[in-house]
């Protein structure tokens, strides 16, 4: 329900609690008493601050009206330990005084006083003094109430996000899970992988599946964006390119119980078409999909808007392989590149995502081709999953932190 600060102003009314009048002087506690119930306050006394603190301990008081000169606790210490008693509950003290120095009243103030009144008191002052009391503390526990149900809204936002965070950990694992085996042994081939989301997932796949015996099928993804929706494409497009299911393969023909692989550019429009057919999604992707050939070490390489593929040679030469080519889900009709490689012993070619070249330095300056040419000269003497960790520590060394803007990924293919 919302609060009207001007009503909290106006009435003094609001509360309800008794006032507590303190005065060892009998005489003068009556005299108080019996003003504040004239004016509708129900009033509770106390001849020391002994018997007050005693009251206080049992009794919520809201405000208080307090001799400063009594015997054994004066008015100060007792405010003191009255402020110590009520912690952060709101509480309105009126010290009554004939003290008028400054260094004295700054005493009152600094013990937890909050206003002055001068003995003999006026009523009209008095009155005033308790109203204005009325009004801070109902403003302090109107404050106090919104500052619980804020709490309250922060603890149940808590619960949620903690709920998002077991679900995005459990999302991250699943789509780990999609990514196969880091580190494969292909006939004279080796495949080492990187998979490193910016975030808990991320839209970044790789992976691969054997097309024969002596065939293997390697891919590199890159879907737009970045969190959950790029990440459920990516899961999206691991099922249309596994060989658990090959009757959903879209690199397949079936012919009878077998199953062939089409040309490369076909497996590029056939998930361009399923794309396109989504017309509640406006994502696209890039590819890199390669078919290799463990015994003779040809390789064919249908690229589709991704980074341009890199070999190097085992003498540590680098060649980038640039191709005019289109995304995929983008337009009706892509245009999909092909090129060929043949890797002899020592060479190895690498499929990435685009995280890595467009990886920025602390300046904003892109790692572009000739650092990654930098990076995979200064590493020609390691292979497999060695050079792709040293690959990642590199990229770290540049960018100047171990967060990245965009996920990392890349399939390292080796003939050893």
């Amino acid at each position: 329900m919302k609060t009207d600060v001007s009503q909290i102003f106006d009435d003094a009314a609001m509360v309800v609690r008794p006032v507590l009048v303190v005065d060892d002087s009998k005489a003068q506690r009556r005299l108080l008493a019996r003003t504040l119930s004239k004016w509708g306050y129900e009033t509770i006394e106390a001849e020391s601050g002994e018997a007050a603190l005693a009251v206080t301990a049992t009794t919520q008081i809201d405000i208080v009206v307090s001799d400063w000169m009594m015997p054994g606790m004066s008015g100060v210490e007792f405010c003191r330990a009255f402020r110590e008693q009520c912690g952060d509950r709101p509480a309105y003290f009126i010290l009554l005084t004939a003290q008028t120095e400054r260094e004295v009243l700054a005493e009152g103030l600094e013990s937890g006083a909050d206003d002055f009144l001068s003995k003999p008191f006026n009523s009209v002052e008095l009155r005033a003094r308790l109203r204005a009391g009325a009004r801070v503390v109902n403003v302090q526990l109107a404050l106090a109430g919104k500052n619980e149900a804020l709490s309250s809204a922060l603890s149940d936002l808590s619960d949620a996000y903690s709920a998002i965070e077991r679900d995005l950990n459990g999302a991250r694992k699943f789509q780990e899970g999609l990514v196969p085996d880091r580190f494969l042994e292909a006939g004279s081939f080796e495949v080492s992988m990187l998979f490193q989301p910016s975030g808990h997932v991320g839209g970044d796949l790789v992976g691969y599946f054997w097309v024969s015996d002596s065939e293997l099928a390697i891919y590199s993804v890159d879907v737009s964006g970045h969190g959950v929706a790029s990440a459920l494409m990516t899961a999206r497009v691991a099922s249309f390119l596994s060989d658990a299911t090959p009757d959903r393969n879209i690199a397949f023909d079936r012919d009878g119980d077998s199953h062939n692989l089409v040309n490369l550019e076909k497996v590029c429009g056939r998930l361009n078409e399923v794309l396109q057919a989504d017309v509640d999604s406006d994502q696209y992707l890039t590819m890199s999909f390669a078919v290799i050939d463990t015994n003779s070490g040809h390789v064919e390489v249908c690229h589709a808007g991704h980074p341009s593929p890199v070999v190097q040679r085992a003498d540590g030469s680098v060649e980038f392989t640039e191709l005019f080519s289109t995304p995929i889900g983008l337009i009706d009709d892509g245009e999909y590149a092909r090129v060929s490689f043949d890797l002899a012993k020592g060479d190895r070619l690498m499929l990435y995502s685009d995280g890595i070249t467009e990886c920025p330095d602390p300046n904003d300056v892109l790692l572009d081709d000739d650092g990654l040419e930098k990076i995979m000269a200064r590493q020609n003497n390691i292979r497999g999953l060695e050079f792709v960790d040293a690959t990642v520590a590199a990229l770290k060394e540049f960018h100047g932190a171990n967060e990245f803007p965009d996920d990392l990924s890349a399939v390292l293919i080796e003939r050893v």
